[in-house]
C-alpha cells in the first residue's frame, strides 16, 4: 500500500492537480494512488519533491513523512560583527507548519552581547527575509561579509543594531552608510534553541 493519497491530501491538492503539475492524465494519477499502475523512478521523484517527503515514504517503506531538517550555517557574532560563514556546520529540525512558511537557516551564536537571552554556542532558527520591524531581532549583513545578531531599531537618520547585553555599545549606522556599506537585514530571528 503507498501513501499517495496521504501525502497528496496533506498538501490540500486535488488528483486532477497533482497530474497537471506532473504531466501525466488525471486517470494515469489514480492508478498510481490505487496501486493499478507501478510509478517510475523519476515520477516518484517529482512527487516526493511535489509532496515534501521521501521516495520511501510514498511507495510505503516509511511510516513517517519527510522530516524537516534546516542547516546551521557557521558562526554568527553576538558582538562586533564577523565574518558570515556559509559553511554547514550542524543541522536542526523544524516542525512542518514552519518549514511550509519559508525558508530558513539556523546560526550558532559566538560573544556575549545578546546575553542573558542568547549565549555564546546557542542556536537561532532564522526565517530569511530582507525586511524587519523595530524590536524584532535579526541577522544583519554589513559591508556585505560580517554578520551579527542585534534587535533593530529604525531612526528617521539611520539604523541601530542594538545588544540586549548593556556592557556593549549600540552600532548605529546612518542612512549614508546603510546604503554604502551596505548594512541589510538578512533574516529574523524566530526561535532559540539554548544548548548547555
Amino acid at each position: 500500500m503507498n501513501n499517495l493519497k496521504q501525502a497528496r491530501k496533506a498538501k490540500g491538492l486535488t488528483q486532477t492537480e497533482v497530474a497537471k503539475i506532473i504531466g501525466i492524465t488525471q486517470n494515469g494519477y489514480s492508478y498510481w494512488e490505487t496501486g493499478k499502475s507501478k510509478i517510475d523512478n523519476e515520477q516518484l521523484k517529482k512527487l516526493a519533491e511535489l509532496f515534501d517527503v521521501s521516495t520511501d515514504y510514498l511507495i510505503g517503506n516509511d511510516d513517517v513523512p519527510k522530516r524537516n531538517f534546516i542547516p546551521v550555517l557557521g558562526n554568527v557574532s553576538a558582538g562586533i560583527p564577523i565574518e558570515a560563514i556559509t559553511d554547514i556546520i550542524d543541522y536542526e529540525e523544524i516542525d512542518a507548519d514552519m518549514a511550509s512558511s519559508g525558508e530558513y537557516f539556523g546560526l550558532r551564536i559566538r560573544g556575549s552581547s545578546m546575553e542573558p537571552k542568547m549565549s555564546d554556542g546557542d542556536v537561532v532558527i532564522v526565517r530569511k527575509q530582507n525586511d524587519a520591524e523595530t524590536g524584532n531581532i535579526v541577522v544583519a549583513l554589513v559591508n556585505g561579509e560580517s554578520a551579527t545578531v542585534k534587535k533593530i531599531k529604525y531612526e528617521r537618520d539611520g539604523v541601530a543594531l542594538i545588544p540586549l547585553n548593556p556592557a556593549y555599545d549600540i552600532q548605529f549606522y546612518s542612512a549614508d552608510e546603510v546604503e554604502q556599506l551596505p548594512v541589510r537585514v538578512i533574516g529574523r530571528v524566530v526561535e532559540l534553541r539554548a544548548k548547555f
